[in-house]
């Protein structure tokens, strides 16, 4: 089968397009064609190595992984022994797991065309959505998901601004947080204000015309897909015992990465009234279910940038380093 692939850190040149051994199944997997798969910033951060302290997880001289890809959408080839929920021919979509003893760790991967992905991982695929809508679910959607109801513990009516409206996490935080009941701000750029708005937000602030931190309202939670203002600046728009939380979808080339703003928030939180907070996503496989039932009742639209071929996935990988995709970028095969 073709798999994207890499041997050295570096920018898009590292990868390539190889011929690989098609995946053997474990008991409890299921053999995924894969039709598409989504791009996330955890990808560069593979393919880079940056932030350094990155490497002690990925290696330290040449990466221990040579392939890239969590999210996926395809079509059921074969089940192992052990699989009840699924057959061949199901449409489905999910996230590579790295957790299975039938493969290394490091070696399950979306950017290829096929998968061997424990069934836990994944579900249904919503008929009414396209693979490529479904590709885009998995990480970004389970990232806004957990930030709003798992740290926010969004409630009807409060007041919620998401910086970032616009991109990967911030489509979806948008009408989660919608479907939660909450007043919903929006920040992003001109061009995508429509798109915003059209999301659900009941506000949005178009950022190169305002200073969402001077504009004078006051929010439960501030969730932070971007990064470029100060805590200062962000607690100013802080309701008493608000949340900011941070998210950012941006690239972090610094040595420590976020940990240098994780430690500052720690302290900083003893001493404030607000709740300073990094956003750790965590594994839990009943989110893409949940995810699921929200996309089936019409609460939840994946937004896709563009599309690109496998073949073109060092292309795809240069789109997302620009930071301004409108939602998700996919690698269709």
């Amino acid at each position: 089968m073709k798999a994207v692939v890499y041997h050295r850190y570096g920018s898009t040149d590292v990868l390539a397009l190889d011929e690989i051994s098609r995946p053997r199944l474990a008991p409890d997997e299921v053999l995924v064609r894969i039709r598409a798969a989504s791009v996330n910033p955890y990808d560069w951060h593979f393919m880079t190595g940056k932030p350094f302290l990155h490497r002690l997880v990925s290696g330290i001289r040449t990466p221990k992984r040579h392939r890239l890809g969590a999210d996926l959408a395809g079509v059921v080839e074969d089940v192992g022994r052990d699989v009840t929920g699924f057959r061949p021919g199901d449409e489905v979509f999910g996230e590579v797991n790295g957790e299975s003893p039938g493969h290394p760790t490091l070696e399950l991967a979306s950017f290829s065309e096929y998968a061997a992905v424990a069934q836990r991982w994944l579900a249904h695929k919503p008929a009414h959505i396209t693979f490529e809508q479904a590709a885009a679910v998995p990480l970004a959607a389970t990232t806004a998901l957990q930030g709003l109801r798992d740290y926010g513990n969004v409630q009807p009516g409060d007041k919620v601004l998401i910086n970032g409206a616009s991109g990967g996490v911030g489509t979806f935080a948008v009408q989660i947080a919608k479907a939660y009941g909450a007043e919903v701000t929006g920040v992003c750029s001109t061009r995508n204000a429509a798109l915003v708005r059209e999301l659900g937000a009941d506000h949005v602030i178009d950022y190169t015309t305002n200073d969402f931190t001077r504009a004078g309202e006051r929010y439960d939670l501030l969730l932070d897909n971007v990064g470029n203002r100060t805590l200062a600046e962000c607690r100013r728009v802080l309701a008493p015992q608000g949340m900011y939380l941070a998210s950012f979808g941006r690239a972090d080339k610094s040595w420590l990465g976020p940990l240098a703003t994780i430690a500052w928030m720690r302290i900083l939180t003893r001493f404030v009234g607000h709740d300073l907070l990094m956003l750790e996503q965590h594994r839990d496989p009943r989110d893409i279910q949940t995810l699921r039932e929200l996309i089936e009742a019409g609460k939840l639209v994946p937004v896709v940038d563009r599309t690109y071929p496998l073949s073109d996935a060092a292309e795809a990988m240069k789109h997302l380093e620009t930071g301004h995709a409108r939602g998700k970028i996919v690698i269709t095969m």
